[in-house]
């Protein structure tokens, strides 16, 4: 069963779309069940994400949890939305059934694949940042999610 906060951004999902010109975008899908995410972020010479949007192929939790990151991130340096997890995502949303709960791992990536990007185009290194995985869909993956 759905929260009321995961069908809230399922059906109003918030910044769905794309930036023109953004600072960067990043990608990430699971092979597995099919989902794909693609986030943009556009941010300032201090290192604030100003605005960011959203791209998913998916299910409803794949929707709602990409929505509910980019509220996450608006507004945020790059430091502090590298701090969001996947346990932040599911708190935000008050809840995520277990099947669904990689929904908020692919958040979680597609959140530090935009920041990849975005140290990649401008040659900086974000401390705590590693290269994310594309394509989450080994088991080992999913059961390394944070809840």
């Amino acid at each position: 069963m759905y929260t009321k906060k995961v069908m809230d951004h399922f059906l109003n999902p918030r910044n769905m779309g794309e930036i023109e010109n953004p600072s960067c975008v990043g990608t990430v899908g699971n092979a597995k069940c099919g989902d794909i995410m693609r986030m943009y972020m556009d941010i300032d010479e201090n290192g604030i994400i100003h605005d960011v949007k959203f791209k998913t192929f998916g299910c409803g939790a794949a929707v709602a949890t990409s929505s509910i990151a980019t509220e996450l991130v608006k507004g945020k340096t790059v430091e502090e939305a590298l701090k969001v997890t996947n346990k932040a995502v599911v708190d935000a949303l008050d809840g995520l059934p277990p099947l669904k709960v990689h929904c908020s791992l692919l958040a979680e990536e597609a959140i530090h694949a935009a920041l990849w990007d975005y140290a990649e185009k401008n040659g900086i290194k974000i401390e705590g940042l590693k290269k994310p995985k594309s394509d989450i869909h080994d088991e080992e993956e999913i059961n390394k999610v944070s809840y």
